[in-house]
């Protein structure tokens, strides 16, 4: 198999990055800004400063902004970046930096590099493609590729793999001439496979092999493609067999050489291998090719028991889902109808690190889903409405005293208006006892095949079913910052 993944270690890599440890970002020294001259905007800068030391970062980040976008000038911006920097707030950092980037010279290439490094940061990858485009085009061909090499970096952090590529492809594609960096067009190749342009896929890995004959990598990845499309399989053999020979000890290259024997009608061959690669290195994939192989031997038990235990490592892995959704066992996480209706009460408990911040919280709630919108309306213990989120991809917005309030994460928003950390974005696949799409998730199932427990976006959920397969409590717990929290939904209408 090929297996797209980069190990890094990313700890500290906000304020690496942005403050200029990185290859690509620069090094930023604080504003000080000589404009504007009048005396209110010296006491104001000065007052900025003064609350920052005083610890108020949340009030000089807002003055700073107010007056970047008052007087134009893009060190205000950037001074309220760093300050959001420092404070641990991506978000404002974000915010901050395109505020930056707005007002700052089309020549001036600073801000766009921030702004690129803490949309990558933070999951904005659909949002990442026009400013490094915009980026590039300002560059050398050799700043160009260290660029991309720091992108591709970042790529390691992204928590929806597929997402990040599409981005990357879009990126890469638009680069004339392109890339030299053998390991750039690689990942650039497996960008082109993930949008599902093979072709390009293809001719990439064949460029970096006329290179370089003996890059084990790409020699598994084309082999791998090739086989798992049923394409050329003479071919797919040798390069995943001399990829094997030059590195015989590489769980995924053996898994390759297992998937291709499959293919070509060895299957005792193939499943050898595969239960050799799968005890070797536990991955998701090759839980999926190996419980295909069993499934295709009537060893239907065995093939469950694998996929159960791929579920548990990554119940989102991309491979697994469509070995599941094609070969349809009868507790596969198939496609439903995305239509249902769920009524209830919540109870929240928050234990928090000290007795004082201890709280909770209490009332009902009615999740309503049709194909991709969810309405989650949010009610008081006796009823009265609180409030009312609308969620669709991309956007989440929030009605409550007739007031409407908007943001890209659902459960950012409802934290912020409520004060309550309630899970929204996901809530309807979670009811169903599915994963979320997006994001490494895993799941626990009984000896029947029915879900016990998802863990995803760092929440525990744990199942109790009643007949009918009817949901009747579910409990969601997780660690944050502030304590433990623990949420019970118990359902009065589960679905119907």
């Amino acid at each position: 198999m090929t297996k797209f993944i980069l190990k890094l270690n990313f700890q500290g890599l906000l304020i690496a990055t942005i403050l200029g440890a990185g290859v690509w970002a620069p090094s930023l020294s604080f504003a000080q800004p000589t404009r504007p001259e009048a005396g209110e905007g010296v006491f104001e800068v000065l007052a900025s400063e003064i609350a920052l030391q005083r610890g108020e970062a949340g009030l000089a980040y807002n003055t700073y902004m107010e007056m970047a976008r008052q007087y134009k000038d893009p060190r205000l911006a950037q001074r309220a970046m760093e300050i959001a920097i420092a404070a641990g707030s991506p978000d404002l950092a974000l915010q901050a930096a395109q505020l930056w980037d707005s007002l700052a010279p089309p020549s001036e290439t600073k801000p766009k590099e921030v702004l690129v490094t803490l949309l990558a940061l933070s999951q904005r990858w659909p949002d990442i493609v026009n400013p490094t485009i915009d980026l590039l085009n300002q560059q050398t061909p050799t700043q160009r590729e260290n660029t991309l090499l720091q992108l591709q970096s970042l790529l390691g952090k992204a928590n929806d793999e597929t997402q990040a590529l599409l981005a990357f492809y879009k990126i890469v594609s638009s680069v004339k001439p392109e890339p030299k960096d053998p390991s750039i067009l690689y990942t650039y190749a497996m960008s082109a496979e993930k949008s599902g342009h093979m072709d390009v896929m293809e001719k990439t890995l064949r460029q970096i092999l006329h290179k370089n004959p003996n890059d084990v990598n790409t020699l598994n990845a084309l082999g791998y493609s090739l086989a798992d499309r049923n394409l050329k399989l003479t071919e797919a053999f040798t390069l995943i067999n001399k990829a094997h020979q030059l590195s015989p000890r590489d769980a995924f290259i053996l898994d390759s050489l297992g998937w291709v024997n499959f293919r070509l009608g060895k299957n005792t061959l193939a499943l050898e291998q595969l239960q050799k690669a799968f005890a070797q290195k536990p991955e998701a994939d090759i839980a999926a090719h190996l419980g295909e192989v069993l499934w295709m031997m009537n060893r239907t038990a065995e093939a469950e028991d694998v996929w159960r235990q791929g579920q548990k490592l990554d119940a989102n892995n991309a491979t697994l889902k469509e070995t599941l959704k094609r070969l349809k066992p009868n507790w596969s996480l198939a496609e439903q109808a995305p239509k249902g209706l769920w009524d209830g009460r919540f109870a929240v408990k928050i234990t928090g690190i000290t007795d004082s911040q201890n709280q909770g919280g209490s009332g009902g709630f009615t999740l309503t889903q049709d194909a991709l919108k969810d309405i989650l309306e949010i009610r008081n213990p006796v009823g009265g409405s609180i409030a009312k989120i609308t969620i669709t991809p991309g956007e989440a917005s929030l009605e409550r005293n007739g007031e409407m309030i908007t943001a890209i994460d659902a459960d950012t928003l409802i934290q912020n208006a409520l004060g309550l950390p309630l899970p929204a974005r996901g809530l309807s696949n979670w009811l169903r006892g599915e994963v979320r799409p997006g994001g490494i998730a895993s799941v626990d199932r009984s000896a029947t095949g029915q879900v016990t427990k998802i863990t995803q976006d760092g929440w525990t959920l744990s199942y109790s079913w009643g007949n009918s397969n009817r949901l009747e409590k579910l409990v969601m717990t997780r660690s944050s910052n502030i304590g433990s929290i623990d949420i019970r939904l118990v359902f009065d209408n589960p679905n119907d």
